[in-house]
């Protein structure tokens, strides 16, 4: 999961090295903290959120199959 979504954010930014996920996983859910530059903040997050409503569809129906809660949150 980590890496599909390094795979799908690094294609939409400027700085793609700077592109971090960590995962804090708890007893009934698993956290995806996503960091990018914060020039690219805009871009991952796109118009209304849009952006990051796609990316976290995308994320939520790949775990749908694990038995725990998926949440993925962005920050700088």
């Amino acid at each position: 999961m980590k890496t599909l979504i390094e795979t799908i954010v690094s294609a939409l930014v400027d700085h793609p090295d700077a592109v971090v996920v960590t995962v804090k996983e708890e007893a009934d859910r698993i956290v995806y903290v996503l960091s990018v530059h914060r020039e690219d903040m805009g871009k991952v997050i796109g118009k209304q959120g849009r952006v990051a409503k796609a990316i976290r569809t995308v994320v939520y129906a790949a775990g749908s199959s694990q038995q725990k809660k998926i949440y993925l949150e962005i920050s700088e």
